[in-house]
């Protein structure tokens, strides 16, 4: 048998595992990937959010990482041309000796459809040669239930791609909606890895070290998906605002618009506390708020961003008033 070897002068290109987490607006992204960090600190971590608004870079906050963020638009179609000079540079920044990180992490937008990203990585050949993509992880929220896969086809797209599924806030869940729900995700990604986490706790070397897929390129390129239906706005807050005003009106949002609400998260300060006060909601569901460690480069203004399906015309202004 002949055996073949590289010449002298080949070198070998190192690869830098890459590892995606999907997943639907709430369906605890941002916690899961918390507990991945402190598992796994050398990472780089690309966050994209469909708002203009960050808020996620914020829950890390106790993470030195080197930290990206993409906002204003979904990894899938409008901020989707950033993508690859931000993984160029992160190479380059790498091979100049600079390895604080071994692995890099992408937190897709809860909208964003995880497919172009895929195509990103796997069919531009220069990044292709120097990132290896270890696999997609997914969170479904059973406190959601199955609906909203029904309600939202972008939640279809995310557990179809996946590789591993993790199933969230099955403490907010009926044993009968977590099996249909189950039930529902058999059907939709049967080869997926299932895994269950309760504020974002499971072991983290199962979701670093699951077996990666051969992935088929497409024969053309990705043709454009097709534009959101979705809106984003931010309320922003000077100065303090009481907890009692801040409860009515998250109240009142949450009520009245239970319809075209399908997220909140934000950072407000409230009177006498240098501690940020995280909220966080989708629709129908208010979650218990929480304070964020201070960091220096809190600036003291609050801000709250508020996506819905579809532009609700008059609700800024009706939320103010309410603060009044």
């Amino acid at each position: 048998m002949n055996r073949y070897q590289l010449p002298p002068s080949a070198k070998v290109i190192e690869r830098i595992p890459v590892y995606i987490i999907s997943g639907f607006l709430g369906s605890g992204k941002t916690t899961l990937l918390n507990r991945l960090l402190k598992h796994a600190p050398k990472s780089a971590v690309i966050i994209n959010e469909f708002g203009a608004t960050p808020i996620d870079q914020q829950l890390l906050r106790e993470h030195k990482v080197p930290l990206s963020t993409l906002v204003g638009g979904c990894l899938c179609c409008q901020v989707r041309g950033s993508l690859t000079p931000l993984l160029k540079n992160l190479r380059m920044a790498w091979e100049s000796g600079d390895r604080a990180f071994e692995r890099v992490i992408i937190e897709t937008s809860g909208i964003a459809n995880p497919e172009p990203v895929l195509d990103i990585l796997l069919r531009e050949r220069w990044l292709a040669a120097r990132y290896g993509l270890q696999g997609v992880i997914v969170t479904v929220s059973a406190g959601m239930g199955s609906d909203h896969c029904d309600r939202f086809p972008e939640a279809l797209a995310q557990i179809a791609w996946a590789d591993t599924l993790v199933m969230t806030q099955t403490d907010l869940a009926t044993a009968e909606v977590i099996a249909n729900l189950d039930a529902r995700l058999t059907a939709l990604a049967p080869a997926a890895i299932r895994l269950t986490a309760v504020q974002g706790e499971l072991d983290p070397d199962v979701l670093l070290n699951v077996p990666k897929k051969i992935r088929r390129l497409r024969d053309a390129e990705l043709p454009d998906l097709p534009g959101h239906r979705f809106n984003s706005f931010t309320l922003q807050f000077e100065h303090p605002l009481s907890s009692d005003r801040l409860y009515k009106m998250l109240e009142y949002l949450i009520a009245d618009y239970s319809k075209q609400l399908v997220r909140l998260k934000g950072m407000v300060y409230t009177p006498g506390q240098n501690e940020p006060l995280l909220v966080q909601g989708v629709a129908g569901k208010l979650y218990p708020a929480m304070r964020l460690p201070v960091r220096a480069t809190d600036d003291g203004v609050g801000r709250l961003v508020i996506i819905t399906l579809g532009e609700v015309k008059g609700l800024a202004e009706d939320l103010k008033a309410q603060l009044r």
